[in-house]
């Protein structure tokens, strides 16, 4: 095994292996596995879906990882830190850098397993992994720059992918349906996107009638599902920025600190500090 590390922003590992003799693992940010060749089975917090030459996985935080190997196969393993997005001068780059990869982290778990969506991104996102190793064992004068454009790349290729595969769920039930979540996913930041009026205008449907439309759909309430999409990227940054609760709260449009507290108690049945201090139990 070979790893190359600098400043511990991200590790690159390849590995070929006949079979798993590892403890499973968790990541502390999120890692993305390329394989190359072989095939087996991935488990991801005791569910398993079956890898063969060419998938690609997105390892969330937290989970906890393990593969069992059928035929010899060999790996990438690209495992980033939080100190990646931490670690930009620009603080408006930072936040759109996170805001990214928060989402991606949020919406992950709804569409686990392989999730590139077509052929050619897949192919684009190896030809990324592939340069940003080629770039990490030369590294000069231009490599940052350029494993930071690869990085974008594939976070966005992951964003997109998510995003269709979880809005193709929703379009078997009503096309129009899995539109609204995706515009409401893309700007749950926006408090004044998301109003219900600009909703009701955006996809012709009366605004007396919007909620009760959305929640028969959906099967969730508007106001309950954008709170719980809300939460999802707080989980996030409580977990990987040292961001204080009223920031995050400002971020994601709460009336306050105190406002997210209880939001997120009562969703969670915890503190944010017992969520934070929380042990999670990994896969055997």
């Amino acid at each position: 095994m070979k790893i190359e590390s600098i400043n511990s922003l991200l590790e690159i590992h390849i590995e070929e292996m006949e079979t798993w003799t590892k403890r499973p693992y968790k990541n502390n940010f999120f890692e993305i596995v390329y394989v190359e060749e072989g095939t087996g089975r991935q488990c991801i917090n005791e569910h398993q879906f079956e890898y063969n030459k060419g998938n690609i996985f997105f390892l969330p935080p937290l989970d906890c990882h393990s593969f069992d190997i059928l035929t010899p196969s060999k790996f990438y393993f690209i495992k980033f830190t939080d100190h990646f997005f931490l670690n930009k001068e620009d603080s408006l780059s930072y936040q759109i850098w996170f805001d990214k990869i928060s989402y991606v982290i949020a919406n992950y778990n709804k569409v686990p397993g392989d999730i590139i969506s077509t052929e050619q991104e897949r192919q684009f996102i190896i030809n990324n992994i592939k340069m940003i190793h080629k770039e990490y064992l030369c590294s000069d004068s231009y490599s940052d720059a350029i494993i930071t454009g690869a990085i974008a790349s594939i976070l966005n290729i992951l964003a997109r992918s998510i995003e269709k595969k979880y809005v193709d769920k929703a379009n078997e039930t009503d096309k129009r349906l899995g539109e609204i979540i995706r515009y409401i996913n893309t700007h749950i930041t926006d408090s004044e996107k998301l109003r219900l009026q600009n909703l009701a205008d955006k996809f012709n449907i009366s605004k007396s009638y919007f909620s009760e439309y959305f929640k028969k759909q959906a099967g969730i309430s508007l106001i309950n599902y954008i709170l719980k999409s809300k939460l999802k990227i707080v989980e996030t940054k409580i977990l990987h920025t040292d961001l204080s609760l009223k920031e995050i709260a400002w971020q994601l449009n709460f009336t306050d600190s105190s406002h997210l507290a209880r939001s997120f108690k009562k969703e969670y049945g915890m503190t944010i500090k017992e969520f934070k201090n929380r042990g999670n139990s990994c896969c055997s």
